[in-house]
């Protein structure tokens, strides 16, 4: 049975406590981070190392969008220009397929198998600097276009995609890693526009939820601890693949751990995700959480079933395809 987690590890290997850990509490995925990525073999040893411990081929996930937020650089990996410079290119939904290709390559040959990626927010003047230029465009049609072909590029390569952050973060001043940004637009508004992205790409298996509050559907709770925004996801935007939370311990919510990931799970999120690789908060989540629920199940299985499989390339050429295609 599986639990309702997404967890991190401490290194570049497992130790003894983190071996018995994963073992005992069966997390539906694990997420990686600089600390963990030294180079593909040691990767692929760390992968290797975290299916052995669970018994199974779990999914394995990252950050590793391109740009500004990657985990994976320079000597062994590609690296990218910030998504917004290619967003109005005028091939842009080749070069978004090519990045989502060219980067399922390095993770898939080291073991991971999910990218927490493409992104459905759209850049706007006064979109925080944390997000904007990681946007896929300024108008919906845009960003629609460029976050499916990144998707489609991933799936080629064997990645799973992870649609992000539902149902938009593009309207958001603030930095939800330090603090909770409220949006004042009206409901109207967004459904025809940051939310219509979301439901245009609902048939991405996995979405991970904004924290921030729309005041105008719920002005007392972020969109991850809110029942009202996931109601929204569900039954609006019609999402209804595996929706996980952003990080559990940032900023932008209030209480202890251990309230936060009570009141996401309350709310109607299948699976918390915790990053820091504390072994001691794992223990505390672990602790607090049941079995994925028969709706999280279901969702789950499907996710699992829906794995895509790895496509062969000439990896070379599309790499040099990409390039001459920014230079132009």
């Amino acid at each position: 049975m599986l639990t309702p987690l997404i967890f991190g590890c401490e290194g570049l290997r497992l130790n003894a406590k983190e071996v018995a850990f994963f073992a005992k509490s069966q997390p539906f995925g694990f997420i990686l981070f600089s600390r963990n990525l030294k180079n593909p073999l040691q990767i692929k040893g760390l992968c290797d190392s975290l299916r052995d411990t669970v018994g199974w081929h779990i999914p394995i996930m990252i950050d590793q969008e391109g740009g500004r937020v990657s985990r994976l650089g320079k000597p062994h990996w590609f690296e990218f220009p910030a998504a917004l410079d290619q967003a109005n290119h005028t091939d842009s939904k080749r070069l978004f397929w090519l990045r989502g290709r060219l980067i399922a390559e390095n993770l898939y040959s080291s073991g991971i198998d999910a990218n927490c990626a493409p992104l459905g927010d759209i850049a706007r003047p006064n979109t925080h600097a944390v997000l904007r230029n990681r946007c896929y465009g300024y108008d919906k049609a845009t960003v629609i276009s460029n976050a499916a072909a990144l998707n489609a590029g991933l799936n080629h390569g064997g990645v799973s995609g992870v649609i992000k952050h539902i149902p938009g973060h593009g309207r958001a001043q603030l930095d939800s890693h330090l603090a909770l940004p409220t949006v004042t637009t009206k409901h109207s508004d967004l459904m025809q526009s940051d939310f219509d992205v979301f439901r245009q790409l609902n048939g991405i298996t996995m979405g991970m939820t904004a924290h921030l509050v729309f005041q105008d559907i719920d002005p007392l709770e972020p969109a991850t601890h809110s029942n009202l925004m996931l109601d929204l996801i569900r039954n609006d935007i019609k999402f209804d693949g595996l929706v996980m939370t952003d990080d559990i311990s940032m900023n932008a919510l209030e209480g202890d751990l251990e309230s936060r990931a009570q009141k996401a799970w309350a709310a109607g999120c299948d699976l918390v995700l915790h990053c820091n690789g504390d072994l001691g908060e794992m223990r505390v989540l672990a602790g607090i959480s049941s079995f994925l629920g028969d709706l999280a199940m279901r969702r789950a299985k499907r996710m699992i079933a829906k794995r895509p499989k790895f496509v062969s390339v000439d990896i070379r050429q599309l790499k040099e395809e990409f390039d001459t295609l920014m230079n132009e």
